[in-house]
């Protein structure tokens, strides 16, 4: 039967024009020239499968309003043949095509629950090697007569670089709600090797003609060469579609919004299994290296100073505090003194310019190759956090010069008005690099790092002072949107100093705020296993990119973002939105696992690049620093350079991973945040993990030393055994409930 179209008349037309596949679509929809193949109701939307000129598409209306038209077969050269053919399991529809193309297969399934979710997956059978050429986006909002052109309605984000394939909007006028479109890139990976494709920026668009652009070969003056492979079935999009109910509200609301569907998403991706990394070892290798490798540190003043990359660049006061404060919390988790770390304590004071009253970022004899007066302006207030951890754990050294400086953090953030640029001159703010792009955004995420310091001034001296202008910087910082991210950890230690600044004032603004850096924050992230080149090679799964346009993840934004999501998890309780829970835990969790491929000797020497930026030194692989970058679309690991700055990471994971038994010949590794612990007796012990319901997490159970292992027994909550999943003698693994309670018990 025909489609009829929808008789209503209005609607604004916000395009100035039309492309070919608007102008196609509404004339079969106008027309009645679609033919229908099914029809079904869900979720309050009539769903229709139906075939046009030259594609298949889904109609997806809501009755009395408007709906999208999802192209989910393209077929450049006509259709033969199009009919229903008996659904699988789980499956509402599925459609087999035939053309000149070959044999197209579409299979619709459905997923009913507060947010209703469908997915559509379409596979190809080429009928002969079959080279990729352009296929239009795949998505247009309707209004209700029909017309892709009448819709009115806005993008609020889409795929940045090789981020999470996905598309976040509202159609408003008609409410029909707010949508996330996420293609599971992962599916496709067979597809971009074949055809030598990658998915840069592939879901976006320009409304109303949005969604999924199949990746092509560039354009260079000749052909791709590179086909789909001959009566092979290989997938060409596994698209999933989220809606809400509602689109208004404001950018809290859209943030919560946008968190709800995503973690909705990364219940259905694929997600990749974890593994287990000893990070207990990786720290000592660490340290090891950091005491005695020549190209680790260098002498000023008589003290000992890091240099930021292997052998190269000259000390830096973000660097030297960031590994120090991770080697404390080493020293506190394995109850020992690290000598470096009292080495690299004591030459601190030198980057104190006792004039200005505050840190700088070198020391007084920097080379004059440098521009000593210049810093970005998140070098000024991350070495002070980093101070603030110390302090507030004891540290009287660290105290007095976080004291001593926080002066100044304050007069440069009323100076910038809480908005500030990426670089400026310290001695008198005048301002050498204002803005990022051609939007003057500058570093748009410090006000969150800024809130954090002074949050931590405020838990030091209770002066109201400082709780003044934490709220000042968050309240500054709203109205961002998904604009919101510079770097991805300064991100995250806003939605940190929300949660806290929340738990302080109790005013829920700051809760709603915190969801906004999140939003921001995950909108960074790919929610994909990449195959491509050499990125088979290493995890990738949620991983961050480390600015909000860089072409790379590097390890010193995941694992500080690690450590702040760790401080919001502990400040936010039970209150914290369901999905923004499951977000931010999974995010550590594959923390765990993915960044371990930072390290050298973890990667194949092919997949280390052969030279590294100018001024950045060379990596070592013999060495235990990590690789600046991983990149998503598979070029080689360490472009930039082996960071020396970012070894602080192992220090950390294994500080928050493993945990020790007293009196046990054994350590407890997991991949979630442990709560609530006790002993029911000298030989058991019982805790909580903080994951999400329906969730997994690796347990891990992992020898002292050259102990033997006693044997062991692990119940659940109910007092049920639960079996090892692999076992050595030096370890024993378990997969369990992420939110379960556990008991241990050995003899």
């Amino acid at each position: 039967m025909a489609i009829a179209p929808n008789k209503e008349e209005g609607g604004k037309r916000p395009v100035s024009g039309i492309s070919p596949g608007i102008a196609l679509l509404r004339d079969e929809l106008a027309n009645g020239r679609l033919r229908t193949l099914r029809s079904t109701g869900f979720a309050g939307l009539d769903l229709t499968l139906a075939r046009g000129h030259d594609a298949l598409w889904l109609l997806m209306r809501k009755p009395g309003s408007g709906g999208l038209a999802y192209r989910v077969a393209f077929f450049p050269a006509g259709i033969g043949t199009a009919k229903m053919v008996r659904r699988r399991r789980n499956e509402a529809m599925r459609a087999e095509a035939v053309s000149p193309l070959g044999r197209h297969r579409v299979a619709v399934a459905l997923r009913n629950g507060a947010i209703p979710m469908l997915r559509v997956k379409t596979t190809l059978t080429p009928a002969e090697p079959l080279l990729a050429s352009f296929v239009p986006r795949d998505l247009y909002p309707l209004d209700e007569s029909g017309d892709p052109a009448g819709a009115v309605g806005q993008v609020e984000a889409a795929q940045r670089g090789f981020n999470t394939g996905s598309i976040y909007f509202r159609l408003t006028e008609p409410d029909f709600g707010s949508v996330l479109y996420l293609q599971d890139l992962t599916a496709l990976n067979d597809f971009f090797a074949a055809t030598k494709t990658k998915p840069d920026g592939a879901m976006g668009g320009v409304w109303p003609e949005i969604g999924y652009l199949m990746p092509t070969p560039p354009q260079q003056g000749t052909p791709p060469v590179d086909p789909l492979p001959a009566e092979e079935e290989i997938t060409l999009s596994d698209g999933w579609i989220a809606f809400h109910r509602e689109s208004g509200g404001d950018e809290q609301n859209m943030a919560r919004r946008y968190l709800t569907l995503l973690g909705k998403m990364l219940e259905v991706v694929e997600r990749p299994q974890t593994e287990f990394h000893d990070w207990m070892d990786r720290a000592e290798r660490t340290l090891h290296d950091l005491s005695h490798s020549p190209k680790a540190t260098i002498r000023h003043y008589g003290h000992l100073y890091l240099h930021p990359y292997t052998a190269a660049e000259y000390p830096d006061s973000m660097v030297q505090l960031s590994v120090l404060a991770a080697i404390r919390d080493y020293e506190t988790w394995a109850r020992t003194k690290v000598p470096i770390g009292a080495k690299l304590a004591a030459g601190l004071g030198k980057f104190y310019d006792s004039e200005l009253g505050t840190l700088r970022r070198y020391l007084p004899n920097v080379g004059k190759d440098k521009d000593a007066n210049a810093i970005d302006s998140w070098y000024l207030y991350h070495p002070l956090s980093q101070l603030g951890r110390l302090a507030v754990d004891g540290d009287k050294a660290a105290l007095n010069l976080f004291e001593k400086s926080i002066g100044f953090g304050i007069k440069a953030a009323r100076h910038f008005e809480y908005k500030w640029p990426i670089q400026y001159d310290l001695r008198d703010f005048s301002v050498i690099t204002a803005a990022r792009d051609d939007q003057e955004l500058g570093q748009t995420d410090v006000g969150g790092l800024y809130a954090y310091v002074m949050l931590q001034a405020f838990d030091l001296t209770d002066d109201k002072e400082y709780l003044d202008e934490a709220r000042a910087a968050i309240d500054a910082a709203k109205g961002m949107r998904f604009e919101l991210n510079y770097q991805a950890n300064l991100t995250a230690w806003g939605a940190a100093a929300c949660m806290r600044l929340w738990r302080i004032t109790n005013e829920e603004t700051y809760l709603r705020q915190s969801y906004v850096f999140l939003a921001s924050f995950f909108h960074n992230t790919a929610m994909w296993e990449s195959r491509i080149d050499y990125a088979k090679n290493y995890r990738n799964f949620l991983g961050v990119t480390a600015l909000h346009d860089a072409p790379y993840m590097a390890l010193y934004e995941c694992f500080d973002s690690f450590a702040a999501f760790e401080r919001l998890l502990k400040d936010s309780g039970p209150d914290l939105d369901p999905s923004a829970r499951l977000l931010v835990t999974e995010y550590c969790r594959y923390t765990l696992d993915r960044a371990w491929f930072y390290y050298p000797d973890a990667l194949p020497p092919e997949a280390i690049s052969p030279e590294q930026r100018e001024g950045n030194g060379h990596i070592d692989p013999t060495l235990s620093f990590p690789v600046e970058d991983l990149y998503v679309d598979g070029q080689p690991a360490g472009q930039v350079g082996q960071e020396i700055y970012g070894c602080g990471a192992a220090f950390v994971f294994a500080s928050r991973a493993f945990h020790s038994v007293e009196d046990g010949p054994f350590r407890i590794f997991c991949d979630h945040f442990l709560l609530a612990s006790h002993r029911p007796s000298d030989r058991a012990l019982s805790f909580e993990l903080g994951g999400c319901e329906g969730n997994e997490a690796m347990l891990a159970l992992v020898s002292v030393g050259r102990k033997s292992m006693p044997s062991f027994t692990v119940m659940n909550g109910a007092g049920d055994a639960i079996r090892a999943s692999s076992r050595s003698a030096e370890r024993m693994e378990y997969r369990v409930p992420a939110d379960s309670s556990i008991t241990i018990m050995w003899n």
